[in-house]
C-alpha cells in the first residue's frame, strides 16, 4: 500500500491523504484504528476524516459502505483501489495529528488507513512538504526509513507492514535539530517552536542517559536510530513512546539555558520525561503484556499488567537520570518523595489495587474527574512504587548482588528478544528465582489496597521516610516545606470573586463544609476570601467553626467549616546513613 500526505491547508488544518492499493482483496475493508500503543484510551480517530471515497484503477469512483464508525468496505470487486481523503488535525497533543502554520505533527495511527487481512504488507509513504510557499523552508523528522530526499526533507519513506507504519511519528516545520551518538547509535534531538535550549548541555545529559540505558541492558540498541521530537510551548507536558522515536511536550523553561549550573526544577522533570520515554524502547515496545502480542487497536485491550509497564518505567526514569549523572542524590530523593506524595494525597488508593488500575485504565485513569483522587489509584506513581519495593527487598534479601536491573534483564532476554508476551505471573516468577523463595507475600500488594510497607526497608538502606502536611497546591513534597498546622482538604484556583473549588479530598474540613468541586467560594468568617485563604486558615483555633458562603453556579450557598489539624499526607526522605544507602544509590556516572 502507498500513502501520500500532503499538508495541504495548514490555515485550515487540513492534511490530505491519498492511498493506493494493488492486489486488493475481493470485497476489500478498510480500517483506521480506534485508539494506539501506549495510550489507553478509544480516540475515535476517525471523527477526524472528512470525505472519505474510493476509485479503481480507472479513476473511476468506486460504491462503498461504511460497516462502523472506522471501517469501510469497498463493494465491488476491482483489483486496484485508491482512497482520497482528508484529515482535520487540530490536536495540539503527542496522540493524534496537528497542523498549522507553525508546524505539522501527527502519529500514523491518525492519518493512514490499513488495509483489513494485508497489515502484514510493507507499506510506502511519500510526505509531501505544504502548499504554502512561505513554509518553503519547512524541514521534517521521522524515526521511519528513508527511501528518497535529503536527510530531514520531505520525500519517501518505507514500513515493514502497518504497525510499523503507525509506529513513527513525524514532526515537520522550523525545526530545531542536533544530533549525538549513544553506544555508537546516532539520536536526534527535534524542537519544534520558539525556544532558548542550549543544545550542547541537552546532548549531553540526554547522550548520558541513552548510555547508561543502552549498557542497563547488555545489548547493542534495539534501533539502529532514535529520534526525539519535542513541541515546544509556553506551558505543556507529555510524551508518548514509538519504537524507534518519541514525541514529547514540554515548556519553554523546562529547557536548558545554559551548558553548566544546577539542574532546575523543570528541566530535571524534561530529563526524566526524555528517560521515561526511552525506557519503554525495551519496556512496552518489545517486552509486552501478551495482550498486546499483537495488538487489536479496534477495541479496548485488557491487561492487568500496566503497573509493570509505566510503573516500573516510572521507577527507572528519575532512577536513571541520577545514575547516570545528571542529577545529584537529593534532587533525585526529592523527585522520588514528589512520587511518593501524588500516591499519599489520594485516597483512592484505599479503594483500586495496582492490577485494577491498570485493567481499567481505558475508563478511570484516562477519563478522570475531579473525584479522581478519591477512587482510584494510578499505575504510574503507585507502580513505581511498588518497584521500589521489589528493588530494594532484592538488594537487601540478597545483600545486593541482586536488583530490580536484573529482573528487566531477564525480561528482555526471555520476552523483548524472543518477542513472547508477559503474562500475568511473569514477574512474580523472575523476582521468585531470584530471591529463591515465594514471593506472594510481596505480589499480593498488586491486587489488595494496602500501603506498602516502605518506611521500614527504605530505613533498612539508611534512608528515614516521614510524613508532614502540605503547604497547598504548589506543594509537591519534599523537606523544604514545614507544612500547614491547619488543612483545608481542597485544590483551589484564586478568581476574581473568590476561590474557583477544583477538587475535594473526601473527609476533609472541606468536604464536612458541604463543598464541592467548582464552587465558587467567595467568604468566610464573613470576609471576602483570596489566595492567601489557607494560609489565614493557620491562625484558627481547632475545632472552631467558620462561616462558609460560596456560589454554586447561581445558587448562593453556605455551610460550616469546622478547623482541623492537616493531615499528615506529604513525603519528606532524608539519607541518615551515607554507607547503608549505597546498597541502594551507589551506581552513578563520573
Amino acid at each position: 500500500m502507498h500513502h501520500h500526505i500532503h499538508a495541504i491547508d495548514p490555515k485550515a488544518h487540513l492534511f490530505a491523504v491519498t492511498a493506493t492499493l494493488n492486489n486488493a482483496q475481493q470485497h476489500q475493508i478498510f480500517s483506521l484504528p480506534a485508539w494506539l500503543p501506549g495510550s489507553y484510551m478509544i480516540r475515535d480517530f476517525a471523527k477526524n476524516i472528512i470525505d472519505i471515497q474510493f476509485f479503481d484503477e480507472h479513476d473511476a469512483q468506486i460504491d462503498f459502505t461504511q460497516l462502523d464508525k472506522q471501517t469501510w468496505q469497498v463493494d465491488n470487486q476491482t483489483a486496484t483501489i485508491t482512497l482520497r481523503y482528508q484529515v482535520y488535525a487540530w490536536d495540539l497533543s503527542v496522540r493524534t495529528a496537528h497542523l498549522d502554520t507553525n508546524h505539522g505533527f501527527f502519529n500514523g495511527s491518525s492519518v493512514f488507513l490499513a488495509a483489513n487481512g494485508l497489515e502484514h504488507h510493507p507499506q510506502q509513504v511519500t510526505i509531501a512538504p505544504p502548499a504554502l510557499n512561505e513554509l518553503a523552508q519547512w524541514k521534517l523528522a521521522t524515526s521511519m526509513t528513508r527511501s528518497s530526499g535529503q536527510q530531514f526533507g520531505f520525500g519517501q519513506f518505507t514500513a515493514e507492514n502497518y504497525q510499523d507504519l503507525i509506529d513513527h511519528p513525524v514532526e515537520m516545520g522550523d525545526l530545531t535539530i542536533d544530533t549525538f551518538l549513544a553506544a555508537g547509535v546516532p539520536h536526534d534531538i527535534v524542537l519544534s517552536g520558539k525556544h532558548r535550549a542550549n543544545m550542547a548541555r541537552l546532548k549531553q545529559d540526554l547522550s548520558a542517559i541513552c548510555e547508561y540505558q543502552i549498557a542497563f541492558f547488555n545489548t547493542p540498541a534495539p534501533f539502529k536510530r532514535y529520534v526525539f521530537m519535542t513541541t515546544v510551548l509556553d506551558n505543556g507536558f507529555g510524551g508518548l513512546e514509538h519504537k524507534a522515536s518519541t514525541a514529547l511536550m514540554c515548556s519553554r523553561n523546562d529547557l536548558p539555558k545554559s551548558e553548566q549550573g544546577e539542574v532546575e526544577t523543570g528541566y530535571r522533570t524534561y530529563l526524566s520525561l526524555c528517560s521515561h520515554e526511552y525506557f519503554h524502547s525495551w519496556n512496552v515496545k518489545r517486552i509486552k503484556p501478551e495482550q498486546f502480542t499483537p495488538f487489536d487497536l479496534s477495541q479496548e485491550s485488557y491487561t492487568e499488567q500496566l503497573w509493570a509497564y509505566e510503573g516500573i518505567t516510572s521507577y527507572f526514569d528519575d532512577l536513571i537520570t541520577y545514575r547516570s549523572g545528571c542529577i545529584d542524590q537529593e534532587s533525585y530523593l526529592t523527585l522520588l518523595s514528589e512520587t511518593m506524595t501524588r500516591v499519599y494525597r489520594g485516597q483512592g488508593r484505599f479503594k483500586q489495587s495496582l492490577a485494577s488500575s491498570s485493567f481499567n485504565a481505558w475508563t478511570k485513569f484516562y477519563k478522570q474527574d475531579e473525584n479522581a483522587a478519591n477512587a482510584i489509584v494510578s499505575y504510574y506513581t503507585k507502580g513505581a512504587l511498588f518497584a521500589l519495593l521489589l528493588d530494594l527487598t532484592l538488594r537487601l534479601e540478597t545483600q545486593g548482588k541482586k536488583s530490580l536491573d536484573d529482573v528487566m534483564r531477564i525480561l528482555w532476554q526471555e520476552y523483548g528478544l524472543t518477542e513472547k508476551g508477559t503474562d500475568n505471573q511473569s514477574h512474580q516468577r523472575i523476582v521468585e528465582s531470584l530471591l529463591n523463595r515465594n514471593c506472594d507475600d510481596l505480589f499480593s500488594f498488586l491486587y489488595n489496597t494496602e500501603d506498602l510497607p516502605l518506611a521500614d526497608l527504605l530505613a533498612k538502606v539508611g534512608v528515614e521516610m516521614s510524613l508532614r502536611s502540605s503547604e497547598g497546591s504548589s506543594d509537591t513534597g519534599g523537606s523544604k516545606a514545614k507544612g500547614f498546622k491547619i488543612g483545608f482538604g481542597a485544590r483551589v484556583k484564586a478568581e476574581g470573586l473568590g476561590l474557583k473549588i477544583l477538587a475535594v479530598t473526601q473527609d476533609s474540613p472541606a468536604h464536612q463544609a458541604g463543598l464541592s468541586a467548582g464552587d465558587l467560594l467567595i467568604a468566610a468568617d464573613n470576609l471576602q476570601v483570596n489566595g492567601q485563604f489557607e494560609q489565614q486558615l493557620q491562625h484558627y483555633p481547632i475545632n472552631e467553626s467558620i462561616k462558609l458562603h460560596w456560589f454554586r453556579r447561581d445558587e448562593l450557598m453556605q455551610g460550616s467549616l469546622v478547623v482541623q489539624a492537616a493531615v499528615k499526607d506529604t513525603v519528606v526522605l532524608k539519607i541518615k546513613d551515607n554507607n547503608l544507602v549505597k546498597l541502594w544509590l551507589a551506581q552513578q556516572a563520573k
